[in-house]
């Protein structure tokens, strides 16, 4: 039975083998002098360190609100459209009631001003 599974860990073991590759190819042949350029922020746009009691921009938390409420929508609607015809009519509601909560939740973002970034 656990000969089913040899495939699966040959791929891993690829995989992994490919990754560790990839990263040791990095070192040898990129350049590793980070300026200070390099080494700043970016996407949240303070720094890193610092105080952390220090107040931020709200906006930071709806923006990954907005990002949950559309990660969560697509990771549900493919297994639910490929198994619509066994699921039935309960399936089909209960997929409309979850699209109606998040649409909520979409409709909350876009009042807040979410979408509106300066």
């Amino acid at each position: 039975m656990l000969v089913e599974y040899l495939p699966i860990l040959i791929f891993l073991g690829i995989a992994a083998g490919m990754a560790l590759a990839a990263i040791g190819a990095s070192y040898v042949v990129a350049r590793q002098r980070p300026d200070s350029e390099k080494v700043s922020a970016y996407e949240c746009g303070f720094d890193a360190f610092g105080d952390a009691r220090r107040q931020f921009d709200v906006r930071f938390y709806l923006v990954a609100i907005l990002f949950i409420i559309f990660d969560l929508e697509i990771a549900f609607l493919f297994p639910w459209a490929i198994s619509l015809g066994q699921i039935g009519m309960f399936g089909f509601w209960s997929m409309i009631v979850f699209l109606a909560v998040l649409t909520v939740g979409f409709v909350y973002e876009w009042k807040k001003g979410a979408l509106e970034w300066e």
